[in-house]
């Protein structure tokens, strides 16, 4: 009788993150179920952007960037509705588990980075009565504002010269003025959270939407 040939034992994969909130959030196929918006908050006034690389004491955090880019939105469309400045606040909520990554590095990794970032998207969207998809005009809207928000980002605190932010970002019209003061983490988080909270109650929801 051949000896039984043992195989070394493979641990199955882990693809989900544990939440200080005690929720276990696969990456791969993110429910809606396991999202909380004070898990987004905390991470989010955790993540840089521009990898840290800013003239400032506290990095800019992609929380405070959030908040920057709802005011943004709201002042193009003085008439935007609560649930598309909530989308606004949310653009970047994924970034709470992906991390933020510079444009660069996303498209070098191209559609692998893509997918996961869609899905969580879509979890975020629906835990806060969004649509998974938001319509193209409102996705176009917030990505103005995205984009405006970093250019007074890059020319404020990330060392980018005058000309370097008008031929990489989109140049902000006269009547938009944006100070960038990152805010200690605690700030940030609490400011986020804040705002978040004031949209849900604009809504007529609960905490928790």
């Amino acid at each position: 009788m051949a000896p039984k040939i043992q195989t070394p034992f493979t641990p199955p994969k882990r693809a989900w993150q544990r939440m200080l909130s005690g929720r276990r959030l696969d990456i791969l196929d993110p429910s809606p179920l396991d999202i909380e918006i004070e898990d987004i908050a905390h991470g989010l006034a955790r993540v840089a952007r521009w990898n840290g690389q800013t003239r400032s004491a506290h990095a800019f955090s992609v929380a405070e960037h959030s908040l920057v880019v709802e005011q943004i939105a709201r002042h193009l469309k003085p008439d935007l509705q609560i649930r598309w400045c909530l989308a606004a606040l949310l653009h970047d909520a994924p970034e709470y588990v992906i991390g933020d990554m510079i444009s660069p590095f996303k498209a070098a990794l191209g559609s692998a980075y893509k997918s996961i970032e869609h899905k969580l998207e879509a979890a975020i969207h629906l835990r806060f009565s969004l649509p998974a998809a938001l319509p193209v005009s409102i996705a176009r809207l917030i990505k103005k504002a995205d984009r405006l928000s970093a250019y007074f980002e890059a020319e404020q605190i990330a060392g980018f010269s005058a000309s370097e932010c008008q031929k990489y970002f989109l140049t902000p019209p006269p009547d938009l003025n944006i100070v960038v003061k990152p805010l200690p983490v605690a700030q940030a988080q609490i400011a986020f959270m804040e705002r978040f909270e004031a949209l849900n109650a604009a809504l007529g929801k609960g905490h928790h939407g």
